[in-house]
């Protein structure tokens, strides 16, 4: 903006002059997409608005910085002061205060990658708030009725679990929520799964995880929101993310971390033949006991008992023997009378068998005729010619019957 020595000169407004000024910076093609880097102090994280406020130095210099909202969200980590990076964006002038500034779009973490940088930061996090004490992890039940798997339905990981589970433990049910394991949406969806099993009690432990892979495969098991989640969960859960050499912040707050998939259904459901065999040797062990024990009561009894021994029994038997002994005495009265009182029918059973004994009527006199054996008792039972015997108290004789 030139003006002759000759000519009146303008006077500009100061909001005039920093309209110019912004003008001439953000026509500048140099300046609209800048490439920096620096280290942030300063910084400020509008609660409201989410935009991000800070200012990049490096030894000898400081620049104003601004990260609005919409970008800020993008970013897997949080920026914070005495953190190093390098970053793009535009140059431009903040007009109220005529002070320029640089709008930045994007950065990275100089010298470490974002995504382990937010992981880290993260994990700070969540651990000085308590979601990763032991006093709050829940303890896995010994024998659950139904095992609660939140992970992809078509990966390996619940293949691996239902082979395992069904060879273990196969009376245990398996209910399976099936969800993306990586990649956009797949956080919320495991958060979903992880709520809805645990508040309506779904399961009695809980399996989520999936295979190995990269960091970023394995992203979104370190949502916050995920971790929150598992934190608050009513039922017990089993992290089995990635390979044995993969840690998510899945894995910390989880009531149990298992390297594998396979391991972690190894933890949820105990062994049958495992079981089967301890009950065993429980049961062999209880009845040794029980027998030492019992040789050792009576060895007590044998050698304790016997000094009190006729004390007890004399003056516990005492009032019973007393009353056996009125009662044998009663009982013998009982059969001495009796007894006399058979005699006395026995003596005139006799009398009259005496009396009746045909023996005693021959002695008088008498003779008894018989035919064929039998007695006769009638003369009109006899006929002529009739064979008989006659039998006197002194023997027998033979007659044939005339007219």
């Amino acid at each position: 903006m030139y003006t002759p020595s000759y000519a009146k000169p303008q006077v500009l407004s100061v909001s005039q002059l920093n309209f110019y000024i912004k003008s001439l910076i953000d026509n500048d093609p140099r300046l609209t997409t800048v490439f920096l880097e620096g280290e942030i102090s300063n910084f400020t994280c509008h609660s409201r608005s989410g935009h991000l406020y800070f200012s990049l130095k490096d030894q000898k210099a400081v620049v104003r910085a601004v990260m609005f909202a919409g970008n800020a969200r993008r970013l897997p980590f949080m920026p914070e002061n005495g953190m190093k990076i390098i970053c793009h964006g535009r140059v431009t002038v903040y007009e109220p205060s005529g002070q320029y500034q640089i709008i930045i779009e994007d950065m990275q973490p100089q010298g470490v990658g974002a995504l382990a940088l937010a992981y880290e930061q993260l994990k700070r996090e969540l651990a000085a708030k308590g979601l990763f004490d032991q006093a709050h992890k829940k303890p896995i039940p010994r024998f659950p009725d139904t095992v609660g798997v939140v992970t992809s339905p078509t990966g390996a990981a619940i293949r691996d679990i239902r082979n395992v589970i069904g060879r273990r433990y196969p009376r245990a049910r398996i209910i399976l929520c099936p969800v993306l394991v990586q990649g956009e949406g797949a956080a919320p969806q495991l958060v979903n799964a992880v709520e809805q099993l645990g508040q309506n009690r779904l399961c009695d432990v809980m399996i989520v995880g999936r295979g190995g892979g990269s960091m970023e495969d394995l992203w979104a098991f370190n949502s916050r929101e995920l971790a929150y989640a598992i934190y608050r969960c009513p039922v017990p859960v089993i992290s089995a993310v990635g390979h044995e050499t993969d840690f998510t912040i899945c894995d910390f707050v989880s009531d149990l971390r298992a390297p594998t998939p396979s391991a972690a259904a190894e933890l949820a459901v105990p062994d049958t033949a495992e079981v089967t065999a301890h009950l065993i040797a429980k049961l062999r062990a209880a009845g040794a006991s029980v027998d030492r024990r019992r040789n050792s009561a009576f060895n007590r009894v044998a050698s304790d008992g016997n000094r009190a021994y006729d004390a007890v029994v004399r003056q516990r038997l005492e009032p019973t023997m007393a009353q056996c002994s009125a009662q044998v005495l009663r009982l013998r009265s009982a059969a001495v009378q009796l007894a006399h009182e058979t005699e006395k029918r026995l003596v005139a059973a006799q009398s009259k068998l005496q009396e009746l004994d045909p023996d005693l009527i021959l002695n008088r006199g008498y003779a008894m005729v018989e035919k064929d054996d039998q007695p006769v008792n009638t003369a009109s039972a006899l006929e002529q010619g009739d064979f008989v015997t006659l039998r006197f108290s002194d023997g027998v004789k033979h007659a044939t019957i005339g007219e």
